[in-house]
């Protein structure tokens, strides 16, 4: 009985997304939050008559790719990226803090809750929580503050979340792995930021 012509195309489709995935998704199964669920969701049929591999032409194995879904909130000052395998919230310091300090303020307990809300929901056990700086000042002034920050947050999140059962990692990395241009004032500001992430489905 001849293969419809809907099931053909769509085993070709997936034998293509298959092949780039083998050369383009090599991150998928790694990172802090643990090994994501590369499982391809259906069994291919490498000698499916759709397929018209070239002779002595294989499959890549079949996987899932790592999706990621990255969201920014109120005019940019936060924001939330999904993979497979994490959630992770980035918060610009001035939304947290006041301007070179690492005590709390302005907005913070509300964003702060709604991390550990989240957080909740995916039952996290492990919550890395990394202090991020600009270029300005030294570089050693940077590590120093972008650690505080991080541990205030840290304090903050464990009064919400009020469970002894959660392990913090907790990392002030100062001016390093800036995220924009630290020429601008904008990139700068994107720079000096807190991130906040979890395991999705409280995964170590």
């Amino acid at each position: 009985m001849p293969t419809p012509l809907r099931v053909r195309c769509a085993t070709v489709l997936a034998a293509l997304l298959i092949g780039t995935a083998a050369v383009t998704s090599a991150h998928a199964d790694t990172g802090p939050g643990g090994p994501a669920d590369t499982t391809p969701p259906v069994k291919l049929d490498p000698g499916a008559r759709g397929l018209r591999l070239r002779p002595g032409a294989k499959l890549a194995p079949g996987r899932v790719l790592d999706i990621k879904s990255v969201v920014e909130t109120d005019g940019g000052t936060q924001r939330r990226e999904d993979t497979n395998a994490d959630v992770t919230f980035a918060v610009q310091a001035e939304v947290l803090f006041d301007k070179d300090s690492s005590g709390l303020g302005g907005a913070a307990d509300t964003r702060i809750k709604e991390i550990a809300d989240e957080a909740r929901r995916q039952h996290a056990t492990t919550i890395r929580i990394f202090g991020f700086t600009d270029n300005l000042g030294s570089p050693e002034h940077g590590v120093a503050l972008s650690k505080e920050r991080a541990l205030s947050v840290q304090r903050q999140l464990a009064d919400e979340l009020g469970s002894s059962a959660v392990n913090y990692q907790i990392r002030g990395y100062g001016e390093d792995y800036p995220i924009a241009d630290n020429s601008t004032e904008e990139g700068r500001r994107k720079n000096r930021r807190v991130e906040i992430s979890f395991p999705r489905g409280g995964g170590k």
